[in-house]
């Protein structure tokens, strides 16, 4: 019997800094909804704004996959396993925190905010060798199909993390439909709505809505106006 919880962009926690205005699907930092923790793998979905030439000084991860997504703007990166890069719109980066990393990210423009998605997922494993990966989209690929950008194989589309997950960035014309077939069974899915209004199944998501669904086999995917959703299937227990 499919499950569902439906998580309004009005619903989310947030947080404005001046330097980062971050909205939060799920409990962080001095945002703790109880009932927001995570969702099966999936323990971290931050929108963040980023000002012009501000960011993130050095701080240490642990034990996580963390996937970045620029929406608009650069990300420079520098960590401690000695990579220093920017990541554009239209990459995706992930790093696999393992044993220990410590990173800083900066908006490097001086007259450009960034937006991003950082989504952080529990690893199948502890205490990995830390690693890093960035690519390039084709941003092609993603228009009225579910253009993989993300898994748990090297050798598929997209980076790879050490977790049993799929991601999909997808751009629908209006009235485009398309049907989702589950990976794995016992995964679930993570919708979360970066423009645009679709339905899943009939469920109106409206922008920044996230929807979590599981025990199901295939969802239909419909755009009710021109859509770009990002879809995450993730394991919901370890």
């Amino acid at each position: 019997m499919k499950k569902s919880v439906l998580h309004t962009a009005d619903s989310r926690g947030h947080a404005n800094h001046g330097w980062l205005n971050a909205y939060h699907s799920f409990s962080f930092a001095s945002w703790y909804n109880p009932d927001r923790v995570q969702f099966g793998m999936l323990r971290v979905l931050n929108d963040d704004t980023i000002a012009a030439g501000m960011g993130f000084g050095t701080h240490p991860h642990d034990n996580m996959e963390i996937i970045t997504i620029p929406l608009e703007g650069d990300l420079a990166h520098k960590d401690s396993m000695g990579n220093a890069a920017t990541i554009k719109t239209g990459d995706v980066q992930v790093m696999s925190a393992g044993t220990g990393i410590q990173h800083s990210e900066f908006n490097p423009n001086a007259d450009q905010q960034t937006k991003l998605f950082q989504i952080w997922l529990f690893p199948k494993y502890r205490n990995v060798a830390p690693r890093y990966q960035q690519i390039t989209l084709d941003v092609t690929e993603q228009k009225n199909n579910f253009a993989q950008i993300l898994s748990p194989n090297p050798d598929d589309a997209g980076v790879w993390i050490h977790q049993d997950a799929w991601f999909y960035l997808s751009d629908f014309d209006t009235d485009f439909s398309k049907i989702y077939a589950l990976k794995k069974a016992g995964n679930g899915v993570y919708i979360f709505v970066i423009s645009g209004t679709i339905t899943v199944d009939g469920q109106e998501l409206q922008t920044r809505d996230g929807l979590g669904v599981w025990e199901f086999s295939t969802l239909e995917f419909k755009a009710t106006t021109d859509a770009k959703f990002l879809l995450m299937e993730i394991p919901m227990e370890q």
